[in-house]
C-alpha cells in the first residue's frame, strides 16, 4: 500500500507545492474576488472621530430640534417625579440620610447627558447600590460611603479604558437573576421592620418581633403598600373603545401610574405635617425619617481622611474598612447598567466601553458631592422608554428637578414617614424576585440549576458579594471542564462502496483538548479494527499551536503503522502549513475532495495487486 500512496501524493514534491495540487487542495488556490463596484455599496460606514464617540453629546446635538426638546422635556420631568421618592427611599435603604440619595440622582443624570449613548438610562441610586452599600458600609461613616463611590467609579473608568467588559460575560443568565432575586429579598427582609413599625436591631425572634409591632407604623406601611400595588395597576387598564377621549384618560391613567412613589410619599408626609401643624413632632404616632439641617449640594474632594468618633482615618484604614467591596461595586453596577443599555439600544450596536467610562464618570463627579454609589435602573428606564425619551437632554430637567427638591424641600424630608419609604422600596423590588427559573433549569440544564441555587443561598445567607462570587467561579469551573474534556461524534459512514470512520467535534476544541481528542482518535481505530479510514473534521480547532500539531505527528504516526489513513477536513492552509509531510495524512476542503481521497483509497489495494 506505501507504493500505491507514493503514486498519489509525492512526499518529494516542493514545499510550496505539497498543500495544493498534490495533495488535493486546490481550493486554497482558487482567487474568490468580488466585483469593485459591488463591494463599494456594502462598505462599512466610516467611524466616528474618537472625541465624538467619547464625548457622545457631539454627536446628536447639531441636529437637535424642538420636537426633541419637548419630548425630552416632558420624560424628563417625568422621570423627575419617578427618581425623588426613590433617591430618598434608596438612601435611607443604605442607612444614609435622604440628601444623599438626592446627590446621587442629580449629577449621576446631568453627566450622563453629555457622555451616554443610550436615552432611556437613568443614573442613579439603585436598590442594588443601595443594598451593596449597607453592605459594605453599614455601622460606617458616611465619608466612607463616598470613597466608595470614587473608587468605584474609578474601576469603572478603568474597565472602560482597557476594555474589561468581558468580564461580565463570565455572569451566566441564571447567576445574575439569582443575583438579583436574592438581593431583592434581603431589600424585602430589610425594611419589614420599617414597614411594621418594629425598632429592635439585629434579627429578633419571631416571637419578639410580632410583639413590637407598632400598630399604627404598620397601618400606615401596610396601607401604603396597598395604595402603591393598586396604583401600579392603572398602566394597565384597557377601554373597549378606542377613541381621543379614552386615549388621553389612559394617558392620565399612566401619569398616575408612574408617578405613584411621589404620590405615596406627598400624601403621608402631607398627613404628618398637617399632624405637626396642630399639635407637635413628639404627638406624631410614626416613626419618622431623619432631620435634614441643610442640603444643597457643594464641590469638595471626596474625604480622603477625616476624624470621626475620636478616630482618624486616613485612606489606607478606608481600604480596609471596604475591602472587596472597591471590586464588587463596580462589577454588579457595571453588570446592571450594560444590561439596560443592552434591552434599550436601538441598534445592537452598543458600545459597552462608553457605557463603562460614562458610569466611572457619573460616580467620580458624584463622589465630590458627597453622592452614594449610583448605576442605572430598569424602572426608571422603562419609564423614560415610556415617556418618549428622544435623547439624553432629558437627564439635564431631571437634574434640575432634583435640584430644586433639594433647594425647596429639604426642611420637608423629616416628615416622611419611615413606614411610607419602606413600602415604596418593597414595592419596587417584589417583582424582581424571580423564581420561575427553578423548574425550568432543572429540567432543562442541571448545571445551570446548582448555579442558580447555590448563589441564591449564599446571597442569602453569607452575602450578595459572595453569592456572586460563587456564581462566577462555579461557572468558570465549568467551562474549564468543557475545555478540557471536549466532547465528539463518532460515525462510521458510507461513500458508495468505501466506508470511513467520521469523527466531528460537537464544541470548540482547543489545546486543552488535545488529549481527549487523542483518545477519541485511538478510540475509534481500536474499535473498528483498523479496517477504515479516518476523516477528522477540524473547523472547530482554535488557536492551532504546537500541542496540536504533536499530537496530530504522533496519531498519524500510530495510524501509519498500522495501514490507516487519516484525512484531515476543513483545515485551513496556514495550519496545513504547520504540519510536515506525512505519507498516510491528506487534506480537504469540500466533500468532492474527501470522495477522491477514499476513491485512492478503495482502488489501492488493486493497483497494488497490479504492481
Amino acid at each position: 500500500m506505501s507504493i500505491v500512496k507514493k503514486l498519489s501524493f509525492d512526499a518529494g514534491c516542493e514545499e510550496k507545492e505539497k498543500y495544493t495540487a498534490q495533495n488535493g487542495d486546490d481550493y486554497y488556490g482558487q482567487a474568490h474576488t468580488v466585483d469593485l463596484d459591488v463591494a463599494s455599496k456594502y462598505s462599512k460606514p466610516k467611524e466616528a472621530h474618537w472625541l465624538v464617540r467619547r464625548i457622545f453629546f457631539l454627536s446628536w446635538i447639531t441636529s437637535y430640534d424642538r420636537e426633541q426638546a419637548f419630548a425630552d422635556l416632558i420624560a424628563g420631568i417625568t422621570l423627575g417625579l419617578t427618581i425623588i421618592p426613590q433617591s430618598i427611599a434608596y438612601a435611607a435603604l443604605a442607612g444614609l440620610s435622604s440628601e444623599y440619595g438626592l446627590y446621587s440622582a442629580f449629577i449621576g443624570s446631568i453627566i450622563y447627558v453629555f457622555f451616554g449613548t443610550i436615552p432611556q438610562v437613568s443614573i442613579g441610586p439603585t436598590s442594588l447600590m443601595a443594598i451593596l452599600t449597607l453592605q459594605f458600609c453599614a455601622d460606617k461613616p458616611v465619608q466612607v460611603v463616598i470613597v466608595l463611590a470614587f473608587l468605584a467609579g474609578l474601576v469603572e473608568l478603568a474597565m472602560g479604558v482597557f476594555q474589561l467588559g468581558f468580564i461580565v460575560s463570565f455572569i451566566p443568565a441564571p447567576v445574575t437573576k439569582a443575583f438579583t432575586s436574592g438581593t431583592a429579598l434581603i431589600v424585602v427582609f430589610a425594611q419589614i421592620k420599617n414597614l411594621l413599625g418594629v425598632r429592635m436591631k439585629g434579627f429578633p425572634s419571631i416571637g419578639d418581633f410580632f410583639t413590637n409591632i407598632r400598630p399604627t407604623d404598620a397601618a400606615m406601611g401596610i396601607s401604603c403598600m396597598v395604595v402603591l400595588l393598586l396604583l401600579r395597576l392603572l398602566s394597565q387598564v384597557n377601554f373597549k373603545q378606542d377613541t381621543p377621549v379614552t386615549r388621553r384618560l389612559k394617558k392620565i391613567l399612566w401619569y398616575i401610574s408612574i408617578s405613584r412613589n411621589a404620590l405615596v410619599v406627598f400624601f403621608t408626609g402631607l398627613l404628618v405635617f398637617i399632624w405637626v401643624k396642630k399639635s407637635s413632632i413628639e404627638a406624631v404616632p410614626f416613626a419618622l425619617s431623619s432631620k435634614v439641617s441643610s442640603a444643597m449640594p457643594t464641590i469638595k474632594l471626596p474625604p480622603f481622611a477625616f476624624e470621626y468618633q475620636n478616630r482618624t482615618y486616613v485612606f489606607t484604614d478606608i481600604l480596609h474598612e471596604l475591602g472587596s467591596g472597591i471590586v464588587v461595586v463596580p462589577i454588579v453596577a457595571v453588570l446592571a447598567n450594560v444590561a439596560i443599555a443592552k434591552a434599550f439600544v436601538k441598534d445592537g450596536n452598543l458600545d459597552a466601553s462608553q457605557e463603562m467610562l460614562t458610569l466611572g464618570l457619573c460616580n467620580i463627579a458624584g463622589s465630590f458631592f458627597s453622592a452614594m454609589p449610583t448605576c442605572g435602573a430598569f424602572t426608571r428606564s422603562a419609564v423614560s422608554q415610556a415617556s418618549g425619551v428622544r435623547t439624553p437632554m432629558a437627564g439635564i430637567y431631571t437634574g434640575l428637578i432634583v435640584l430644586s427638591a433639594l433647594s425647596i424641600l429639604t426642611p420637608y424630608f423629616q416628615y416622611i414617614p419611615k413606614a411610607s419609604l419602606s413600602a415604596v422600596l418593597i414595592a419596587a423590588v417584589i417583582f424582581m424576585i424571580d423564581l420561575a427559573p427553578v423548574k425550568e433549569l432543572w429540567q432543562t440544564n442541571k448545571k445551570d440549576f446548582f448555579s442558580w441555587v447555590g448563589s441564591f443561598i449564599i446571597c442569602l445567607v453569607a452575602g450578595v458579594e459572595l453569592g456572586l462570587l460563587f456564581g462566577i467561579v462555579l461557572s468558570m469551573v465549568f467551562i474549564l471542564l468543557r475545555l478540557g474534556n471536549p466532547k465528539f461524534e463518532v460515525t462510521l459512514k458510507q461513500h458508495e462502496s468505501t466506508y470511513y470512520v467520521h469523527i466531528v467535534p460537537q464544541s470548540d476544541v482547543y489545546y486543552t483538548g488535545v488529549d481527549a481528542l487523542r483518545s477519541e482518535l485511538r478510540g475509534a481505530c481500536r474499535l473498528y479494527h483498523n479496517d477504515f479510514p479516518v476523516v477528522l473534521d477540524c473547523a472547530r480547532f482554535m488557536q492551532f499551536d504546537a500541542t496540536f500539531s504533536e499530537m496530530l505527528i504522533s496519531v498519524a504516526k500510530e495510524m501509519a503503522s498500522h495501514d490507516v489513513l487519516l484525512i484531515l477536513q476543513n483545515m485551513s492552509l496556514k495550519v496545513q502549513q504547520m504540519l510536515p509531510v506525512m505519507g498516510n495524512v491528506r487534506f480537504c476542503q469540500e466533500d468532492s475532495q474527501l470522495a477522491s481521497h477514499l476513491q485512492v483509497e478503495k482502488e489501492a489495494p488493486v493497483l497494488e495487486a497490479k504492481l
